[in-house]
């Protein structure tokens, strides 16, 4: 399991839209992706799941990523957060 941490730096957070386009960019991988916040835990490729944590900017996340393709899933995932969210 690969796992890395996120500060968020969107102004309002995971809201619909960002977490729309993190939707479809988990979806791509085999892997399970969770997105772990507070000890609260979200299936990254559920998008109504995502949205309930209620992530801010400035909250750190944990993602974590269990699967045959989780080295290349971690680093596209971890390019991803640094340019939208």
């Amino acid at each position: 399991m690969r796992t890395f941490n996120y500060t968020i730096t969107d102004e309002v957070g995971i809201h619909a839209r960002p977490a729309g386009m993190l939707v479809k960019e988990v979806k791509k991988f085999a892997s399970n992706i969770t997105i772990v916040k507070d000890g609260k835990r979200a299936d990254a490729k559920k998008l109504m799941l995502l949205m309930s944590l209620g992530v801010k900017c400035g909250e750190k996340i944990t993602v974590e990523i269990e699967g045959t393709d989780e080295e290349e899933a971690s680093v596209a995932l971890e390019a991803f957060f640094n340019a939208n969210l």
